[in-house]
């Protein structure tokens, strides 16, 4: 069956490619606007990251009208601040929903409010906040992914002799989003070190080797529709760009003609089927998009009518680790390199990789496995750096590496190919995470982990357990890096364009979630007589994905920035 891109409008937490505008939502503490970003993403908008349907404008509810028109001053005491939160969270509007709410004083560890804070909730990509805090505590910040370069030999005279093995552990950095939009250059500094290492010539195959990763490319719970779209990409020990293509379809130039498609990078390595033509003027557009599970090409049919914008997204590509052989072959051609054999790709499924597991970010493979040597590797940045990647945009790919990498931070060195039994990386990380939740203070009875980017329908935590991991971190000696990762309100990441003009801008750190049925929010704030406040906000059960609830969340978050008063 075919998705249709008007049927299924998405719309995405950090758009890369839909524009935004703003409404004043009404005069907040005198001189400041409340300002609502709200989404006018068109027909054919598709998310990033966590899937929802397109937020049309919305009028905001009278509940939170009436909290924030009612008074020109912040919340006097902690009664007026329960009273105006709690009738936002009661508004009529929202009451088909199910509202999870705790908010806690890091100075006092005084409840200033909650509800619900002990029921099982869908908490979307507030998820990454688990993967990622466990990944600090256990990886540090100054872990690095090491992608390898092994061959049975040096090159002699400029030539190896057989299969040059590209060894993958994940690295998540080899893409634009770390280069400042170049496709290539990952690519092109890993091709460099190989050239530097004195190759000229391959005999054999150029090997794309993605075993690190042992278990199935794709999160639990994830559904069907996800995984055409860059947000449900799939997971690989060699990932290159983000394991997507960055697409755009606009109209011909003319009525019938073929749209024009173009990617980023170059699609050479999948099939891009163009059925679709240039309708009139004035028209209906109609295009789909469409690549069936685990099929190598993308069909693209409908119309788009002439002036018309179009269409621009990301694409989730079939074979990662085919991709980035692709492009590293082109690297090597256009640098003198010649390679005689193919392209293959080798995973833990298929039981060929000669390469043994080694310890964690290190070189030592040479020195153990006489069948091959190191003769070049790229580094990743730092994975404080990862992790800012990581939560700030909501990137769902990065995450699941990191679920999969904490399956690693047990030293495993061997001189055999590697067997690891029945217990996949993902199973793995999940056990690495609730070790770490155990020693936060975060029970099993507050938690059912089944991914670790949060767009599995089957995960559930509970405010509570949420505001107990951000208080555990903020005691945590790795709390810098950890606050630095989250989005910034009215600044940066998933929060850019959110509580502008408000005490919330420059001031609220929070990771944000965006299911079908579900927004949240979760992190940190100061108010404005200086008390330092940890909250958690998971709507859950409320299909409607208008501004509505994310404007109520960030109503909440606005008074507590506001708040004049002390919890005590």
């Amino acid at each position: 069956m075919r998705m249709s891109l008007r049927v299924r409008s998405i719309a995405i937490e950090l758009t890369m490619f839909q524009n935004n505008h703003t409404k004043t939502l009404a005069k907040f503490l005198s001189a400041l606007l409340v300002v609502l970003s709200l989404s006018t993403a068109g027909p054919l908008a598709q998310a990033q990251r966590d899937r929802r349907v397109a937020e049309p404008a919305a009028t905001p509810s009278p509940a939170i009208s009436r909290t924030i028109a009612s008074t020109s001053n912040a919340p006097r005491n902690l009664a007026d601040l329960q009273s105006r939160i709690e009738e936002i969270v009661h508004q009529p509007a929202l009451e088909p929903g199910f509202f999870a709410v705790k908010i806690v004083s890091l100075d006092t560890g005084d409840v200033i409010f909650e509800q619900s804070a002990n029921k099982f909730v869908r908490p979307a990509s507030n998820m990454k906040l688990y993967t990622v805090a466990a990944a600090l505590d256990r990886l540090t910040p100054d872990y690095h992914f090491i992608t390898s370069v092994y061959a049975k030999e040096k090159a002699d005279k400029g030539t190896i002799k057989g299969d040059l093995i590209i060894y993958g552990r994940g690295d998540p950095s080899i893409a634009a989003r770390f280069n400042n939009g170049d496709y290539f250059k990952g690519i092109n500094d890993l091709a460099e070190r190989i050239v530097a290492a004195g190759v000229k010539r391959v005999k054999g195959d150029l090997v794309g080797d993605e075993s690190y990763f042992n278990g199935a490319p794709l999160g639990s719970g994830w559904e069907w529709e996800d995984l055409q779209w860059s947000y449900g990409a799939q997971v690989s020990a060699l990932t290159v760009n983000d394991n997507a293509i960055d697409l755009t379809v606009r109209p011909g130039d003319k009525v019938g003609a073929p749209v024009v498609i173009t990617t980023g990078p170059p699609a050479t390595f999948m099939t891009i089927a163009n059925h679709a033509t240039t309708s009139a003027r004035g028209s209906k557009s109609d295009l789909q998009l469409y690549r069936g599970l685990g099929a190598n090409t993308l069909e693209i049919s409908g119309s788009s009518p002439l002036g018309d914008n179009g269409f621009t997204g990301s694409v989730a590509i079939p074979d990662p680790a085919l991709a980035f052989e692709t492009m590293l072959r082109d690297a090597l051609t256009k640098r003198g390199v010649k390679i005689d054999g193919r392209l293959r790709t080798v995973d833990f499924r298929s039981g060929k990789s000669l390469i043994p597991f080694d310890e964690i970010g290190s070189l030592k493979f040479g020195t153990n496995q006489p069948a091959t040597i190191e003769i070049a590797n790229l580094s990743s940045p730092l994975f404080s750096i990862i992790a800012a990647h990581t939560l700030k945009p909501s990137q769902n790919l990065y995450t699941e590496i990191i679920l999969r990498t904490l399956s690693t931070s047990q030293p495993r060195l061997s001189t055999q190919p590697v067997s690891r039994g029945n217990s996949s990386d993902e199973d793995t990380g999940l056990e690495v995470v609730r070790s770490f939740l155990h020693q936060a203070g975060v029970t099993d009875s507050d938690l059912a982990l089944n991914d670790g980017s949060g767009l599995s329908r089957n995960d559930m935590i509970t405010a509570n357990a949420t505001v107990q991991l951000l208080t555990y971190m903020s005691k945590h000696r790795y709390f810098a890096q950890f606050r630095d990762a989250l989005p910034i309100a009215g600044v940066d990441g998933t929060l850019r364009t959110r509580m502008r003009g408000t005490p919330a801008e420059g001031n609220l750190r929070a990771k944000t979630g965006s299911l079908s049925s579900v927004a949240s929010l979760s992190g940190y704030v100061t108010t404005a007589a200086g008390e330092h406040l940890v909250f958690s906000m998971m709507l859950n059960n409320y299909p409607d994905a208008g501004a509505l609830r994310r404007d109520s969340i960030d109503a909440i978050a606005v008074l507590l920035a506001s708040f004049a008063g002390k919890s005590q």
